[in-house]
């Protein structure tokens, strides 16, 4: 089944992404994946203070991805697959990408204004070959309709 693999978080632009991907899937018949990145947390001298905020970065990465699904499925009536994972981000998303063959594209959500984000300027321009799917930047400018109209 076509998968499109869509790299969340709590910017504006990520649910841009995530609703263009719940188009595409639903006229292709295909599924979504969303991952939630957690990025790794410098060293804290203490032990307990580092375990806390982990922790705490876990708690609301898997928020927004449940709150993500749970759109998704009353909008488009897809029920997602969902990964949360923390590390280097870019990494994570080729690992991904390699391990499952159903990833049909890499579905990224650009900044509406100044740069457009760590991935997609990873994925555009350094990795931009190296990828085996392609890779769907989808301009954060755009509204429901528009995205309504693209997909």
């Amino acid at each position: 089944m076509r998968t499109y693999l869509v790299v969340i978080d709590e910017s504006p632009e990520s649910e841009i992404a995530l609703r263009f991907a719940a188009r595409r899937a639903v006229k292709t018949g295909g599924n979504v994946e969303i991952l939630a990145l957690i990025p790794k947390q410098d060293f804290v001298q203490w032990g307990g203070v580092q375990a806390t905020i982990e922790e705490e970065a876990r708690t609301r990465a898997e928020a927004l991805v449940t709150g993500a699904a749970g759109t998704l499925l009353q909008e488009s009536g897809i029920k997602p697959s969902i990964t949360v994972q923390e590390g280097d981000a870019a990494k994570i998303v080729r690992e991904m990408i390699e391990a499952n063959p159903e990833i049909a594209a890499l579905v990224l959500g650009a900044a509406a204004t100044g740069a457009p984000g760590t991935l997609v300027t990873h994925f555009s321009g350094t990795d931009a070959g190296k990828l085996s799917v392609p890779v769907m930047i989808i301009p954060g400018s755009l509204d429901r309709e528009g995205i309504d109209r693209l997909s």
